[in-house]
C-alpha cells in the first residue's frame, strides 16, 4: 500500500491477528482509492456497491480512481434508504453479485453510508461462503462506527440488525472530504455516534466535543479529522479486545436499545435516522440511569444538553409518530440481541465517560419510566 508520512493520512490499526486491518482517515482518499487498494486486488477487478445518491456524487470518481491503477470495476447501484437493508435487498444484491461471476479470491467494495456497508458486508459474508470486502464510508456515522468492527446485518419487521454476521473488512478508507456533501441532518445524525464515544468511556473527549462540537457540525476539516480519528481509535481498541461482543464491546450500544425500538416504531424510514434514534436513546439511557439512582442528575442533564446542542432529539415527544405506546417500545426492546430470558440488557451510565452493561433489567421499572417520558 503506497501511503507516505507526507500524505496527511491518519492510520488506525484494528488488531485482530491474521484478520487485522487498517482504517485510513484523511482528505482525498477516494481520489486515490486505486492506489490504496491495489495490493488487495491481485486480479485487478472489483464490484462497487453503492446507492443512487452516492453514485451520483462519487461513483464516477471512484471508478476513475480504480481505473488509474488498472483496476476494472463495475457499479451496482441500489435504492437509497434503510428500506434497502432487508431480505429483499439482500437477495437482489446477491443475485447481482453472482451475475458478475466474482470468485472467492475477488473483493467487493462498499461505497456509501451505514446501509450500504451493512448490507454489502453481509452479502460478502455469505457470497460463496465468504468473500473479502472493503469499506469506503461516505457518511460521518459510517466513518466513526458502522464501517469499523465487522458487524454486518439486515433489518426485519421485528427489529433492526437481527439477521447478520461478523465479517471484518480488509481495509477502510474514511475520506474526510466527502463529508462536505452530507446534508446537515445526516451530519448531525453521525455526530450522535461521535458523542457516544465520549459519553460511554472518554470524558476528556466529551469535554473536547463540548468545546469543538460546533466546528465538527460546521464541517471544519480539522475538527472532523480529529473527531473521526478519536472515535475510530476507541472503537478499534474495543473491537480488538472483544470482537464478538461478549463483554466490553456491548458498551458501543449505548442508546441503541432505546433507539432501535424507536426506529422500528417509525418504520425504519426517513422519519427517524439511525443517529437521531441513538441520540434520543442516549438521552433516555442517562435519564433512566438517573431515575434509578445510578447516575447523578447533573451529569445526566449535562449529557442531554450536549445531545440537544447538536440538534438531535432527546425526548419521545420530538420524534415523529409520538406519542408511542410503551408496550410496543418494550416489545421491540425485548427483541434486542442482548436480551436474555425475557429480560433486558441495557447500557447505562454512572456519569459522563462511565457506562456499564446492566443485565437482567426488569421490564416493570422501565415501563414506568417510559410512561413518565410520555409513552402511552
Amino acid at each position: 500500500m503506497s501511503v507516505t508520512a507526507t500524505d496527511a493520512v491518519r492510520r488506525v490499526p484494528v488488531g485482530l491477528g491474521d484478520r487485522a486491518y487498517e482504517v485510513l482517515i484523511g482528505p482525498g482518499l477516494l481520489a486515490r482509492a486505486g492506489a490504496l487498494l491495489a495490493d488487495l486486488l491481485p486480479r485487478r477487478r472489483t464490484v462497487v456497491v453503492t446507492d443512487a445518491t452516492v453514485a451520483g456524487l462519487h461513483g464516477d470518481g471512484v471508478l476513475a480512481a480504480l481505473a488509474a491503477s488498472g483496476i476494472a470495476a463495475k457499479l451496482i447501484v441500489l435504492p437509497p434508504g434503510e428500506e434497502t437493508k432487508s431480505f429483499e435487498g439482500l437477495a437482489d444484491l446477491c443475485d447481482r453479485l453472482l451475475a458478475e461471476t466474482l470468485d472467492r479470491g475477488d473483493l467487493i467494495t462498499a461505497l456509501g453510508g451505514g446501509v450500504i456497508g451493512d448490507l454489502t458486508g453481509f452479502a460478502a459474508a455469505i457470497y460463496k461462503r465468504g468473500i473479502d470486502f472493503v469499506q469506503l464510508p461516505t457518511t460521518l456515522l459510517a466513518q466513526v462506527d458502522s464501517s469499523v468492527g465487522g458487524k454486518t446485518a439486515i433489518d426485519t419487521p421485528r427489529g433492526k440488525n437481527l439477521i447478520g454476521a461478523f465479517h471484518q473488512p480488509r481495509r477502510v478508507l474514511a475520506d474526510i472530504d466527502v463529508l462536505a456533501t452530507l446534508p446537515p441532518r445526516e451530519l448531525r445524525a453521525g455526530y450522535a455516534e461521535v458523542l457516544k464515544y465520549g459519553l460511554l468511556g472518554d470524558r476528556a473527549f466529551f469535554e473536547g466535543l463540548e468545546a469543538r462540537g460546533a466546528d465538527v457540525l460546521a464541517g471544519d476539516p480539522d475538527a472532523l479529522g480529529w473527531a473521526v480519528e478519536r472515535s475510530v481509535r476507541m472503537k478499534a481498541e474495543i473491537v480488538a479486545e472483544d470482537e464478538r461482543e461478549t463483554g466490553r464491546r456491548a458498551l458501543l450500544n449505548l442508546g441503541h436499545t432505546f433507539g432501535h425500538a424507536l426506529e422500528a416504531e417509525t418504520g425504519f424510514g426517513g422519519a427517524l435516522l439511525h443517529g437521531e434514534g441513538v441520540g434520543a436513546g442516549m438521552a433516555l439511557a442517562f435519564r433512566f440511569s438517573a431515575a434509578r439512582g445510578w447516575c447523578d442528575g447533573q451529569e445526566a442533564d449535562r449529557a442531554v444538553r450536549a445531545i440537544a446542542a447538536a440538534g438531535l432529539p432527546t425526548t419521545l415527544a420530538e420524534i415523529p409518530g409520538a406519542p408511542f405506546r410503551g408496550e410496543a417500545l418494550l416489545a421491540h426492546m425485548l427483541q434486542d440481541k442482548k436480551a436474555e430470558g425475557g429480560r433486558l440488557t441495557l447500557i447505562l451510565a454512572r456519569g459522563i465517560g462511565d457506562a456499564w452493561v446492566e443485565k437482567a433489567v426488569d421490564a416493570g421499572p422501565l415501563a414506568d419510566f417510559l410512561a413518565a417520558e410520555g409513552a402511552v
